[in-house]
């Protein structure tokens, strides 16, 4: 498209849609085109919902959730069992676990995985807090909620090795065939690990 077709602010406005995980370019300029026919019903409260966040919302001090109160609302939260701690990668982990209502303890989120290729270490990552909820003397069960690839598996066996002394039951979440699924439609990690994990009927 030419380059007089899009005035600057537009184009501004597409670039920075199309970094948005799931948008592309094409994407971007729907979404934009969008935006501009729905300004007082979409545009104009989503810029007011974005600068609010921008402006309130930040990381837990404790488990690294966001929130716009800190400790956050999970933390916070006197229901839940403050023995249990639930290690998550990310946010979004934190809160398909919520949704799905799987989880009543606390949470600790890392903020990535270790993955020496990409130059991820244990000091780019939220580990020394968790090291140090563990030492505290509150918990008696971490559940590593990471996912099954090689970066989550090697993060899992980082903390395994360094919580070890803590005297703590170091739990992975189960791996294998999900529910609903036909064994012919599932890869053949995913059938090792269901082979691997199986128990009494």
């Amino acid at each position: 498209m030419p380059a007089a077709t899009i005035g600057p602010e537009l184009q501004r406005l597409i670039d920075l849609l199309a970094k948005m995980p799931g948008l592309g370019p094409r994407s971007a300029k729907r979404a934009a085109l969008y935006l501009l026919k729905k300004r007082d019903p979409v545009m104009r409260p989503l810029a007011f919902a974005l600068d609010d966040a921008a402006n309130k919302v930040k990381a837990c001090s404790v488990c690294g959730n966001w929130d716009s109160i800190d400790p956050c609302a999970v933390c916070a939260d006197t229901d839940r069992d403050g023995s249990i701690l639930c290690v998550v990668q990310d946010v979004g982990d934190l809160w398909a676990l919520e949704r799905a209502g799987a989880h009543k303890g606390r949470y600790h989120v890392l903020g990535g995985l270790l993955s020496p290729l990409d130059g991820i270490g244990p000091d780019d990552l939220n580990l020394g807090s968790l090291i140090a909820r563990a030492k505290a003397g509150a918990l008696s069960e971490i559940i590593l909620a990471l996912p099954a690839t090689v970066d989550g598996q090697t993060t899992a066996h980082y903390l395994t090795e360094h919580l070890e002394t803590s005297g703590l039951n170091v739990t992975r979440l189960s791996q294998g065939v999900p529910v609903g699924g036909e064994l012919d439609y599932l890869d053949e990690g995913t059938l090792a690990a269901a082979m691997k994990s199986r128990r009494p009927f």
